[in-house]
């Protein structure tokens, strides 16, 4: 048993790291890859296979405090539909380099709130995707969710457009931590949201929680848990709350003061992942529950979660496009970032020209070690015979390369001949770890907490 004495000697409660979402990750991004870059490696894409595509609609009704992503408040319709109008335009850019005969093993609609969009623009932007690949038969279509930008409509639209999957955010039910953080969100109605989906024949449910907010305690997110639980959903995200004012200005509005300590963070994250765990779910990677039913909790036991900027995923595609603002795509050769403002964006899309930003080319030693930080991420394991396959990486180089891990960690990993293993006991520390394999320098980047 690793105590918080053991961690906090490691520097748990002090480390920011990455999540990993990507490696290298996006502080290293660069403005050397543009807009040839990506039309090439659209181009480059096989042509009768799966692709996956992710669309960021960057606007909501209201602009929660907590909230780090990149978006917009609005009142009005009118600046969303300039800004579908775009997204209709860049999806018939990409249609154009893309070889034909494409299908989407993957379809997610993030933001922001994908769902403030009505129902005609909704099925208007769907056409659009399927026109440049319809899905692939065993598919998945999911949407962010917001139960306060949500109605019957839109609903029936969605699901007539083959939504399989919904993720909702929840954050935490209990109404003083929902006004600390700008986000009052009653279990009723995102209960009477549940229902509605369900009832239309919705047959995977996502759900976000947050551990690490203000005037969060133990038996508050335990009750929050609670409730979340007699909704019954398949897939769980336990994230711990990121307070980033530097880059999320918002944030500022949420009083310091108020927030957990990192050892009070541990905490409300076991408290969570207990009762997750005493309901029968899978505990999957870092921070991510599902029912045993469930993909990811397939994926997990066959060895093939993956992980990509929404997080844990059994989406084995090779190639993520990212449509709209500020999104990031996913090739063989590197990363693209569109633009980050919709203006810029806009402008590019309307000129006839990707909006590619910034964005990052693998070499060779990227590809080894993202692939070794993935499967710490996923499986906690590094399997030395994979690293010998894949990427010729003889015994003695893996020796070296996993060497400032066992260095910083010491017996809280164990090195075996079929590779490297974290026990359950040391796995608040995966973050850490996964860090240690990380060549880049990452002092001028900020990061989130490690717990």
């Amino acid at each position: 048993m690793v105590t918080k004495t053991q961690l906090a000697a490691l520097g748990l409660f002090d480390a920011k790291v990455p999540r990993y979402t990507s490696y290298p990750t996006a502080p290293q991004f660069s403005a050397e890859v543009g807009p040839d870059h990506f039309s090439r490696w659209l181009a480059a894409v096989p042509p009768g296979g799966e692709v996956s595509l992710y669309v960021h609609v960057p606007f909501c009704r209201r602009l929660c405090w907590f909230c780090a992503c990149r978006t917009q408040g609005t009142q009005s319709d009118a600046p969303v539909r300039a800004y579908l109008e775009t997204l209709l335009t860049e999806l018939r850019l990409i249609k154009a380099a893309l070889p034909e005969g494409l299908r989407l093993s993957r379809l997610h609609w993030g933001g922001g709130t994908p769902t403030l969009l009505a129902p005609d623009m909704m099925a208007e932007l769907a056409q659009a995707i399927f026109e440049v690949a319809p899905m692939s038969p065993q598919g998945e279509f999911s949407v962010e969710i917001d139960p306060n930008e949500i109605d019957a409509a839109r609903l029936d639209v969605l699901v007539a457009m083959g939504m399989t999957r919904a993720s909702i955010g929840v954050q935490d039910f209990d109404p003083a931590v929902q006004e600390t953080i700008g986000r009052r969100q009653s279990f009723e109605l995102t209960r009477d949201v549940c229902e509605m989906l369900r009832a239309r024949g919705v047959a995977s449910l996502n759900a976000d929680i947050l551990y690490g907010l203000p005037h969060q305690t133990r038996e508050r997110i335990a009750d929050s848990v609670q409730k979340l639980l007699s909704l019954s959903p398949d897939r769980v995200a336990l994230y711990g709350y990121a307070h980033v004012p530097w880059m999320a200005r918002r944030q500022a509005l949420i009083p310091e003061e108020a927030l957990p300590s990192p050892e009070a963070r541990l905490d409300l994250f076991e408290t969570a992942r207990r009762l997750f765990l005493a309901d029968g779910y899978d505990e999957i990677g870092i921070d991510h529950f599902a029912a045993p039913h469930d993909g990811l909790a397939e994926a997990a036991r066959a060895g093939r979660l993956r992980r990509n900027f929404q997080g844990y995923t059994d989406d084995t595609a090779e190639v993520l496009i990212g449509v709209g603002a500020s999104s990031i795509s996913r090739f063989p050769q590197g990363y693209a970032q569109n633009a980050p403002s919709t203006g810029r964006h806009t402008a590019a899309i309307r000129e006839g020209r990707f909006s590619t930003a910034r964005g990052h080319v693998f070499d060779a030693e990227d590809r080894l070690r993202g692939r070794m930080i993935e499967a710490l991420m996923c499986d906690f394991r590094i399997d030395a015979g994979e690293m010998a396959e894949r990427f010729g990486l003889d015994r003695a180089g893996f020796d070296r390369l996993v060497a400032p891990l066992v260095a910083r960690f010491g017996t809280l990993v164990q090195v075996t001949e079929a590779g490297l293993f974290v026990p359950e006991e040391a796995r608040p520390l995966t973050r850490m770890m996964a860090r240690a394999l990380d060549s880049y320098d990452l002092s001028l980047a900020g990061h989130s907490a490690a717990v």
